[in-house]
C-alpha cells in the first residue's frame, strides 16, 4: 500500500488528509493519473515527494512509501 499524504486545496476537495493506495508500484506520474481520475484533483503544478524526497514524473514509487502531494505556496 502507498500513503498519499494531501496539502492545502488538495485536502479540502478529498475531504481527508491522507489515502491509501492499494498499489505495489507505480510512477509518479500513474499516481498523478489516478489522482485525476479518481478524485478528479488538478495537480500539474504540484510538487511531489516520495519518503521526503522531491520526485520526478518516472520515479517509481513502491509499497510501503509516503507521498506528498504539496501544491504551489504564495506568501506575502
Amino acid at each position: 500500500m502507498i500513503q498519499v499524504l494531501l496539502f492545502a486545496h488538495l485536502r479540502e476537495q478529498v475531504g481527508q488528509d491522507e489515502l491509501a493506495i492499494p498499489e505495489n508500484q507505480m510512477t509518479v506520474a500513474e499516481l498523478r493519473t489516478l489522482m485525476v481520475h479518481q478524485y478528479a484533483l488538478h495537480i500539474q503544478d504540484v510538487m511531489v515527494a516520495v519518503n521526503e524526497a522531491y520526485a520526478v514524473d518516472t520515479d517509481v514509487i513502491y509499497d510501503g512509501d509516503t507521498v506528498a502531494l504539496i501544491p504551489p505556496v504564495s506568501g506575502g
